[in-house]
């Protein structure tokens, strides 16, 4: 915020008093609001100082960001901006300051003017510049969502055909918002005057009915419609919303016919979606879908250590690996274990090893064992191969029956407290040495076969999440 502060006294040699008070109600700011909501509506304000008549005017880019700002902001900043500034009133209005620092007010400018500076005033809202795909760890499960989102910000730009729009789905915590976000950041390190917005389905959706009740639907359209590169999260939020469906379609086709770029991100596919409308759910589909797997154990190991990294922590591979071994649902999940294992360490000044992460840990893999019972892995294990879950401890020894039953074994081995005799005992009364066999089996043929070792990860991540 120090920078920011030091830009307002470059731009004006006047009302000195009044930038640092602004200055000041941006930092202030930037800790009470979300930073989706301070990079959407306040960052794109610039400050006029008119000094005549001791007042800061606020420069929106667009009617729609002043509305938005006068109906829920305003009154918040005005008792900042008395706090640090007594004597200085405050304004909102239209506008933009010459390039040059010029201070000398709004200046007037005719309708294409006025277009493309609101749309340099918005080329960057929303987006996170943490998320780069620098620091994005790939795995099996998502390197084609990576290459696909690779290849589509170095393709911005290009004569080249695009996909359009790009849709990530999958489940949650499983980096498509950190690949949606990079797309936008590398699209604009690349073209920096590219406007580029990232947005919540949801925020859409809350933005259009305060549209709706003020009449603005026309500058609601505007605003998105003046972007190159429109990025939109969570789409499985406009479902059974059908105004909202209905003006999502319509800024689709303008912006597909102007072939500017769409990245959607879903938690399911979206023909499984209940109450989206077909119109809508073809236009998601029609340009390239791609599914984000759940990272295998080696990724989610990397993950830890690569978050180690970055914390300046030092997390050894073997504790990484045990740790990912027992965590299985989704990353945000593994990075919250790990933040747990980093404060324990810190209070302790214990270096973080194997013997510390149970400590710090044994809540969360005591709630585990609790809530992981040999029969939900049963259950899951049978309605994943199609079998009755009676097969699971009968006395059948067909082929289709006795690879899910030695998965199931071999699940309730590495995600429950159970000895090997009581896992026996719950498959039918089995010895203890046939779960052991099926444990060799299994690990065998994961590493033998691809498609089982998925099957196995995706068993394990049903069963913990």
């Amino acid at each position: 915020m120090g920078e920011l502060r030091q830009e307002m006294r470059n731009d004006t040699e006047a009302g000195a008093e009044e930038a640092e008070a602004w200055g000041r109600c941006l930092e202030r700011l930037l800790e009470e609001l979300q930073p989706r909501d301070f990079n959407t509506w306040i960052k794109p304000l610039q400050p006029h100082h008119d000094t005549d008549h001791r007042r800061l005017v606020l420069l929106a880019p667009n009617p729609y960001v002043q509305a938005r700002v006068k109906e829920v902001y305003l009154e918040r900043i005005a008792q900042l901006i008395s706090e640090y500034a007594p004597s200085t009133g405050l304004d909102i209005t239209v506008g933009s300051r010459n390039n040059a620092g010029d201070a000398g007010g709004p200046r007037r400018v005719g309708p294409k003017q006025r277009v493309r500076d609101n749309a340099e005033g918005k080329g960057r809202q929303g987006l996170n510049p943490n998320y780069l795909f620098d620091n994005f760890v790939e795995g099996r499960s998502n390197a084609i969502a990576k290459a696909t989102a690779l290849h589509m910000a170095e393709s911005f730009g290009c004569s080249s055909s695009r996909h359009n729009p790009v849709l990530l789905y999958g489940g949650v915590g499983l980096g498509k918002t950190h690949l949606m976000h990079a797309v936008g950041n590398a699209i604009l390190a690349k073209s920096p005057s590219a406007r580029t917005m990232y947005l919540r389905s949801e925020s859409f959706v809350n933005e259009m009915v305060d549209a709706v009740k003020r009449g603005g639907m026309q500058q609601f359209g505007r605003q998105y419609r003046s972007m190159q590169v429109l990025l939109i999260d969570d789409i499985q939020f406009f479902a059974a919303k059908a105004r909202s469906q209905q003006e999502l379609c319509h800024l689709f086709d303008d912006m597909v016919e102007r072939g500017d770029q769409m990245v959607l991100t879903c938690d399911r596919h979206p023909r499984t979606l209940e109450n989206l409308e077909e119109a809508l759910t073809s236009r998601f589909l029609g340009g390239l879908a791609v599914k984000v797997e759940p990272p295998d154990v080696d990724t989610r190991a990397t993950i830890l250590q690569k978050k180690g990294e970055i914390e300046g922590i030092d997390v050894p591979s073997g504790v990484a690996l045990y740790i990912a071994k027992r965590i299985c649902s989704n990353v945000r999940e593994l990075e919250g274990a790990l933040q747990r294992v980093f404060a324990h360490s810190k209070f302790t000044d214990s270096p973080v090893t194997i013997d510390l992460v149970r400590r710090a840990l044994q809540d969360l893999f005591a709630a585990q064992g609790r809530l992981i019972t040999i029969e939900r892995i049963q259950r899951t294990v049978a309605k994943h191969y199609g079998i009755d879950v009676g097969a699971m401890i009968s006395s059948s020894r067909a082929r289709v029956v006795t690879r899910p039953r030695q998965m199931a074994m071999c699940l309730a081995k590495e995600l429950t407290n159970r000895s090997l005799p009581e896992i026996g005992h719950l498959f039918g009364g089995r010895d203890h040495t046939t779960v052991m066999h099926a444990c060799n089996r299994v690990k065998v043929l994961r590493g033998d076969d691809q498609d089982l070792d998925d099957a196995y990860e995706n068993l394990k991540r049903l069963i913990t999440k």
